[in-house]
This record gives C-alpha cells, sequence and structure tokens, in this order.
C-alpha cells in the first residue's frame, strides 16, 4: 500500500520531483513528460494529472542545459496533438456507449457539462481556449468527437492549441523559471500565465457579444 500511494504521490506531484527524476534517470524523463502530457489531453479519466506547472517547470530545467528545450517543445506538442486526436476519436466512435454503461462512473459528469457548456459558447476555437483550462482541456477534445466536429477543422484547431500551451509555458519557464521571485511565487506565476493566455480571447469574445 505504501508503495502505491508513493506511486500516485509521484504522478501527481511529478513537475515537483522533476529535477530529482533527470538526474536519476537522464533521457527516459522525455518518455515520462510525453506519457503524462498524452494521458492529461487523450483520457478523460486522468484530467487530474499535472499540466501547466509540469511544462513551466520542465522549461525552467531545460534552461539550467539538463533537457534540450527544442527537443522538448516538440516532444511535448507531438504527445498534446496526439492525445487531443485520441480523445476526439474516443468520443465520437464510443462516447454515447461510456456515459450509457459502468464506464461512466469514473467520469465526472459536471466536467463533460461544463465542458460542452463552453464548447457551444466558443465553437471550434473551444479546442484552443480549453487547452489553457485545467480539465476542460481534457474533456475538450471528447465533446468535439461526440458532436461529430468536422476532422478537418478539429486537427487545425488542436495543432494551433498544442503548440500555443506547450509552447508557451516551456518557453515561459525557459526564459523565467529560474528567477527566484518566480521560484518563490509560482502558483501566482501560474495563474498570471493563464489569465494573459485567454485575455484575448475573453476580450474578443466580449465584442462580439456587445457589438
Amino acid at each position: 500500500m505504501e508503495l502505491l500511494l508513493s506511486f500516485i504521490d509521484l504522478v501527481l506531484h511529478l513537475d515537483k520531483h522533476l529535477p530529482v527524476l533527470i538526474e536519476q534517470y537522464g533521457t527516459w524523463i522525455y518518455l515520462a513528460l510525453f506519457l503524462v502530457i498524452f494521458c492529461e489531453t487523450g483520457l478523460v479519466v486522468t484530467p487530474f494529472l499535472p499540466g501547466d506547472s509540469l511544462l513551466f517547470i520542465a522549461g525552467a530545467i531545460a534552461a539550467t542545459g539538463a533537457m534540450a528545450p527544442e527537443v522538448l517543445v516538440v516532444l511535448l506538442v507531438s504527445a498534446s496533438f496526439l492525445g487531443d486526436n485520441t480523445n476526439y476519436w474516443i468520443g465520437r466512435l464510443a462516447g454515447p456507449r461510456i456515459f450509457r454503461s459502468k464506464t461512466s462512473r469514473l467520469l465526472n459528469r459536471d466536467y463533460l457539462d461544463k465542458t460542452h457548456h463552453f464548447y457551444k459558447k466558443h465553437g471550434g476555437k473551444a479546442i484552443i481556449l480549453a487547452r489553457f483550462f485545467p480539465i476542460i482541456r481534457t474533456f475538450a477534445p471528447f465533446v468535439a468527437g461526440m458532436g461529430h466536429m468536422d476532422y478537418r477543422r478539429f486537427l487545425a484547431f488542436s495543432f494551433g492549441g498544442s503548440a500555443a500551451w506547450v509552447g508557451s509555458f516551456v518557453l515561459g519557464g525557459y526564459f523565467f523559471g529560474n528567477i527566484p521571485f518566480i521560484k518563490q511565487n509560482l502558483t501566482l506565476v501560474m495563474l498570471a500565465i493563464i489569465f494573459i493566455s485567454i485575455l484575448p480571447g475573453i476580450v474578443g469574445y466580449l465584442r462580439h457579444r456587445y457589438q
């Protein structure tokens, strides 16, 4: 039981354990990061995995020379994009059956309803905007698949969202993550980054609504 709890703590707080893991496992850490980002975006049962903080801290560690930033960005954009597409096809092919089966007990219906409302409000742009909202980004591709969103259109939004999300957090960590003030106030910094990232979308939405 203690071993299981240690493993769960490692997965849920991988961002905090990352520096030690890099020292112990070297380049294998790239695979671990790929799998975490893939699962967070690709499986509706794992929205709890760390995404934003993991990307930011990975970027900060890359700035020390422990990881290659260009490899990190390409790898994690790929993980996010592939996860999105996996989630889309799960929603498209099996979404209705999942919510009629016993498996639905593993999913939080409130999360799905909030994502569906978010998707209806923002349309295709929701795939990009959802990237910057934890939990919603896990359910957005699933909802798009259930709604049979045009796949070519989904691919464009998915790639754009993946590149914007991974790029902004990894490069943000790379350039600013090792500044003492930021290291000491990481939570506030993460919230500020998320707010700045979604601000253009909020402004555009308000303009459209009140024109």
